[in-house]
């Protein structure tokens, strides 16, 4: 359960670059909890792999915008509200699931990290 609300810290802290330091979080409890504990380390590899997909796609519409000269605002912003949103709501469940013990599986992932 740290391991996806981590994230929550991650773009808090980074909020004002998109958010990009969302996969923070879940690589340090990756890092710690890996070798002793077996569902923290597949929750936490999920919670990895989720927002370092989310952080890409942020810095991608962070890069438009700016290859555009700001025009890609009106496409990256709305954009960018429904990758949050989604971000937000995947998060809050996989927490919820953890807690109870059941894996969660994120939708829309790059499984980077095996």
């Amino acid at each position: 359960m740290v391991a996806h609300l981590s994230a929550l810290i991650g773009v808090v802290i980074t909020g004002a670059w998109f958010g990009w330091g969302c996969f923070l979080g879940p690589l340090v409890v990756w890092l710690v909890k890996k070798e002793t504990m077996p569902f923290v380390d597949d929750q936490a590899k999920e919670a990895l792999n989720f927002n370092i997909t989310v952080a890409i796609v942020m810095v991608a519409l962070k890069v438009l915008v700016l290859i555009t000269l700001g025009l890609g605002k009106l496409v990256a912003w709305p954009v960018g509200v429904v990758v949050w949103l989604g971000w937000l709501v995947c998060t809050v469940l996989a927490a919820i699931r953890a807690s109870e013990g059941v894996r969660y599986r994120y939708p829309y992932t790059l499984r980077l990290i095996g």
